[in-house]
């Protein structure tokens, strides 16, 4: 445990490194892509009930989408990146067959109040920031919206508000991450964690269905990379160390998001068996690339490690104020755990994110993935019209489904028909932009077909955001 007098001395260190970076700051543009066009930030929090639909909605469909993403309250955008503006959560609750109501919320932060006024919601904090905006789902009869970094999560309650931010009871004492990922066997949540503010380690938390923290592993790191997902099969917690790391150099810049390519950094993935210690974990190079999300994982036959991912040739190499680098598309990674370099090979090499599976197959070998396509050319808006992509891994076909030249879609969330249902037989909800009505729709789509089943209608633009999923009433 640190002393007073090293307290005092990171603390000193810190409010000069942080006086630096705001004086820095001034000398940055403020016109961001990520600040206006589809991104502008919305102006109030909206409760509308009673949508208009079109079609008609499964009535086996009863709880709430909800999707977090960025939503700065301050116009001001010098230094600005998509990654750090104020969370903002939509949603929408579907109930015999009706859309009950669409409400946005923020996320009531420390950060947020500070800027706007709107009192910040209990709870422990923690981090430099309590900035909450990348990842919400349904955990231990709780809504948790989640971030990396630094901050614990936020609870929300039925209609979103924020009721308190949570470490889990007290049983987290470092920073979680906007990915864990369950185990639908045992229930366990598995995460990797990251902390802007220790860049030498890295942490394995794992969790009961209950939300109770059954371990925190350090695990030493260089650099200070940032991991934003991992993986698990029955077996090993994946860890992604790649090629983005801290970079103090930026901070002092004045850039909100201090993290670059560091080609510096050897690129390697980690298999960490979920009950093993820092020392038992395997380092497998990998060529040099970055990976935000991976689709599954899981073992083969010959116990070796199977990870679908959306891998990038490089991530932030530069200035950016948003994840730019060369998408390579939809890939499959190898690892054998006895050791040796990651195979990497292509599925299809068209670009593409937000990689979804059905999750009751998660960590088990799966047929179906859908991912969101990219602008083949890109977009200083990261998102444009785009396909979406339904990949067949047992034969290899790939269907695509368009929503039109004005439409922007984000990421889909597979939701199965019934609990015992074949895996991809269910549908694909997400949020869709029109440009030219400006205004969206929660699409509803048949997961086979990808064809539309249902729209509900929204009369505003909901900006493109991060992740989102399906809560079920149950």
């Amino acid at each position: 445990m640190a002393s007073v007098l090293e307290k005092t001395i990171r603390g000193a260190v810190t409010a000069g490194i942080g006086t630096v970076a705001g004086l820095s700051r001034k000398r940055l543009s403020d016109d961001s892509a990520f600040m206006r066009g589809i991104h502008t930030p919305m102006a109030e929090e909206l409760t509308i009930a009673d949508l208009e639909i079109t079609g008609a909605i499964p009535p086996q469909l009863d709880g709430r989408y909800v999707r977090i993403g960025p939503n700065p309250h301050f116009a001001g955008g010098k230094g600005h990146h998509w990654f750090v503006g104020d969370g903002m959560v939509h949603g929408v609750k579907l109930r015999g067959g009706k859309a009950e109501w669409y409400r946005n919320r923020y996320i009531r932060s420390r950060a947020l109040e500070q800027t706007s006024g709107l009192a910040a919601a209990p709870g422990p904090r923690r981090g430099m920031s309590d900035t909450v905006n990348t990842n919400v789902i349904g955990f231990g009869g709780q809504t948790l919206a989640m971030v990396e970094a630094g901050s614990y999560p936020a609870i929300l309650s039925e209609e979103l508000e924020t009721v308190s931010f949570s470490d889990f009871g007290g049983g987290l004492a470092g920073s979680f991450t906007a990915h864990p990922h369950e185990d639908p066997l045992t229930g366990e949540f598995h995460a990797i964690c990251y902390d802007a503010a220790n860049p030498s380690r890295i942490t394995h938390v794992a969790l009961d269905k209950h939300g109770k923290v059954l371990r925190e592993l350090p695990i030493p790191v260089e650099h200070g990379p940032s991991i934003h997902d991992c993986t698990i099969t029955q077996n090993y917690v994946v860890i992604f160390d790649l090629p983005v790391t801290f970079s103090m150099k930026a901070l002092l810049a004045g850039h909100k998001f201090p993290y670059r390519w560091n080609r510096d950094h050897t690129a390697r993935v980690g298999l960490l068996r979920r009950d093993g210690d820092a020392s038992d974990v395997t380092w497998h190079e990998v060529d040099p690339c970055y990976v935000f999300h991976v689709a599954n994982s899981y073992e083969d036959e010959a116990g070796r490690v199977v990870i679908d991912c959306c891998a990038y040739e490089t991530m932030f190499d530069g200035d950016m104020e948003g994840p730019f680098g060369r998408p390579l598309g939809l890939e499959r990674w190898t690892v054998d755990p006895t050791g040796g370099r990651v195979e990497r090979t292509s599925i299809d090499p068209t670009p593409q994110e937000f990689p979804r599976p059905d999750e009751r197959f998660f960590a088990q070998p799966y047929r179906y993935a859908w991912v969101v396509g990219l602008p083949d050319a890109g977009s200083e808006e990261f998102f444009a019209a785009a396909p979406l992509i339904r990949h067949d891994l047992s034969t290899g076909a790939r269907t695509t489904r368009s929503f039109g030249e004005n439409a922007v879609p984000g990421e889909f969330v597979f939701v199965p028909r019934n609990a015992d249902a074949p895996e991809g037989d269910g549908w694909l909800i997400g949020y869709v932009i029109d440009r030219a009505s400006q205004t969206t729709d929660l699409a509803i789509l048949d997961a086979e077909t990808m064809e539309d089943v249902a729209r509900v209608h929204i009369p505003h633009v909901v900006p493109p955001g991060f992740h989102g999923n399906w809560i079920a009433a149950s």
